[in-house]
């Protein structure tokens, strides 16, 4: 059984097709680069697998749940980074990753804290009070943090300094000695070429490579 397998997953807007015909198979413990420009369909491919959008043809499964008859299970197998992640301004961050923590069936508030530390994240501050890098880093500490047996992350560098970043991609090959599988979407070549052992190539919504 596949990790995650998609079978022509497809979405469209009207005439738009962002996502066309994406067949993959990803293996348990490994990491998965989705590798291509901004605009791409990689957040899509992404979003529709994890079922925040709905597919317009094709689909797929996570851990050998079905992407849409059983999207929640399908879901409750993955921690996800989003790209845009939007947390409580007015929550300060040990809170808010307690909070997070405990929500995740697989979460884990003791992981939690020790990437953050990892991270130098100062966990006091509210989170109106923290810079954009800082808000990346209580982000990756919510997802990093959690066990779930695959980790889902769009673009997981964004807005850090070369050191965290090295941190991150550290922690990255951490979670696959465990046997656990990542995907990391990135338009950042390095990033994949540090982390991955299988990489699929997006443009214009379709796997080109």
């Amino acid at each position: 059984m596949w990790a995650v397998e998609t079978k022509g997953l497809s979405k469209s807007y009207g005439s738009n097709r962002a996502l066309v015909d994406c067949d993959l198979q990803i293996a348990s413990g490994c990491v998965f680069g989705l590798l291509g420009p901004n605009g791409a369909g990689k957040s899509t491919l992404l979003r529709t697998l994890l079922g925040f959008l709905h597919p317009t043809r094709g689909g797929g499964s996570i851990a050998g749940f079905d992407i849409v008859k059983d999207r929640l299970r399908a879901r409750q197998q993955v921690a996800y980074l989003p790209g845009d992640a939007r947390l409580m301004r007015s929550m300060r961050g040990a809170n808010l990753l307690r909070w997070f923590s405990g929500l995740h069936p697989h979460g884990s508030w003791d992981a939690a804290k020790v990437v953050a530390q990892r991270l130098e994240l100062d966990l006091s501050r509210r989170v109106m009070f923290m810079s954009t890098g800082m808000r990346q880093k209580l982000a990756l500490s919510i997802v990093l943090g959690c066990q779930a047996p695959i980790i889902v992350l769009d673009e997981p560098t964004a807005n850090l300094d070369p050191n965290v970043r090295h941190t991150v991609l550290q922690l990255i090959r951490e979670i696959r000695a465990q046997g656990r599988s990542v995907i990391l979407s990135s338009h950042i070549f390095s990033d994949i070429d540090e982390t991955c052992d299988h990489v699929a190539i997006l443009r214009g919504g379709k796997i080109v490579a």
